[in-house]
């Protein structure tokens, strides 16, 4: 078929997630190369979001690719009763990278809300307790178990949800909830606030605090210093669980193996998807310290999935994992973190459409207002018209870029193998998008 076949073959069969389908005209993506993908008229795209935040390795790592196949032409299936060498492989890897001192254990899934679902499950099953905090500007999955645990509007559809489910605040200096600009009192109000929510909730019953070591898709937000250490205080004070969200902070995103290394804090439980195949098979999972997961020693652990650690996806976690080892990817996001920091900073001041830059290791947003004094955003957060952006990101895919971002944020998170060139090459093209943008805003 040729690619008008094949695009209305598209539109006729496909729900493509979170579009309006009428109106969904993007590219036919049909290869990808290192930092690049190519659609079916041979069109080359900077990948200048690694997917979703995810492809980390970059497109086609060769090992990786001959890692698949090889488990393709041995082992593409067994029962997760079963034992498996591929599973074994790869839950040991990961416990090795595990903050525990006492060791750690894995349960697989198939992604990142399935993770998030099955972390909450098990600190239920553990502590006899039922509840589970979640902040309000989150995204922990779609499904209706995790789309009960997103504090944004994506959770809206999943309503009334599952119960038991309590969402508060917590800090953005950007934009203040707590009403300071001062990130220290920024801290102390919102562990103040988590502590009243505990209060009224009951810590009794109180299973876990859910949350995302920097805050993803909804803004890529980096919580000010010791707000997270302050977060593990209160949950250690009140026998509370805490799991860290790493589906996107993990595997080197923020300058180290996991975000939670990088800002100091020890949390109980780590779910994690995206990075651990840099997303060339589905796969996620839960990392359980073994003070936990003795639990299960002598009780059946209720959970599980057919796919839970599927052979081929064991098999594209071992070569990943080796793949970041043996280039010290984990560390690399720090380079980067210096050149997106740099680049970006100039594009602020050069453009009065951007409000704030913000970001970590190669995990960066743009914040775009209608003032910078105000702090008005070009688009309405959670609103229902997107405004520019949709043209905004047409023109950046026209200057060969591909990116994303939700209502007026814009995400800049290159591979972790991308070259200095490359992200320049990114920046180059938001420069000139930008002025697209103040022309036709």
């Amino acid at each position: 078929m040729n690619l008008d076949e094949l695009t209305q073959l598209h539109a006729q069969h496909v729900l493509t997630p979170w579009v309006a389908m009428g109106s969904h005209r993007w590219p036919m993506i049909v290869r990808g190369e290192g930092s690049y993908l190519f659609d079916a008229e041979g069109k080359r795209y900077l990948d200048f979001a690694s997917g979703l935040i995810s492809v980390n390795l970059g497109h086609g790592h060769p090992k990786v690719v001959a890692a698949i196949q090889e488990q393709a032409a041995r082992l593409c299936y067994a029962a997760p009763s079963f034992l498996n060498d591929k599973r074994a492989e790869l839950a040991a890897e990961l416990s090795r990278l595990a903050p525990w001192s006492e060791g750690a254990r894995v349960h697989f899934t198939t992604g990142g809300g399935e993770a998030n679902e099955d972390a909450v499950k098990i600190s239920r099953i553990v502590t006899g307790r039922y509840k589970i905090l979640t902040a309000y500007r989150s995204f922990h999955g779609s499904a209706p178990g995790a789309g009960s645990l997103t504090g944004e509007n994506r959770r809206y559809p999943n309503e009334p949800g599952i119960p038991g489910v309590v969402h508060f605040w917590a800090p953005f200096p950007y934009r203040s909830p707590f009403h300071t600009t001062d990130p220290r009192e920024e801290t102390k109000r919102a562990l103040e606030h988590l502590e009243l929510v505990i209060s009224y909730e009951n810590p009794e019953r109180i299973a876990a605090v859910l949350l995302e070591p920097v805050v993803g898709s909804n803004g890529v937000i980096v919580y000010p210093e010791d707000y997270l250490r302050g977060v593990r205080e209160v949950c250690d004070r009140h026998g509370i669980l805490f799991i860290a969200d790493e589906v996107m902070t993990g595997f080197g995103r923020t300058g180290e193996v996991f975000g939670h290394k990088r800002f100091g804090f020890v949390p109980d439980l780590v779910t994690f998807a995206k990075g651990v195949t840099s997303s060339y098979v589905p796969l996620g999972g839960v990392l359980v310290r073994e003070s936990l997961a003795t639990y299960f020693d002598d009780r059946p652990m209720m959970l599980g999935h057919t796919y839970s650690g599927h052979p081929l996806a064991m098999a594209a976690g071992v070569a990943t994992l080796r793949a970041y080892r043996e280039a010290g990817l984990y560390e690399r996001g720090r380079e980067i973190e210096g050149w997106l920091r740099r680049g970006l900073e100039e594009l602020q001041r050069k453009h009065s459409v951007i409000g704030e830059v913000r970001g970590v290791g190669a995990f960066f947003a743009i914040e775009l207002v209608k003032d910078r004094a105000t702090r008005e955003p070009l688009v309405e957060w959670q609103g229902k018209s997107q405004g520019p952006m949709p043209a905004f990101f047409v023109e950046l895919r026209k200057r060969g870029v591909y990116t994303f971002g939700r209502y007026n944020v814009v995400v800049a998170a290159p591979p972790l193998t991308a070259k200095q060139s490359e992200v320049d090459e990114g920046l180059a093209a938001l420069d000139g998008a930008l002025s697209s943008l103040a022309v036709t805003a």
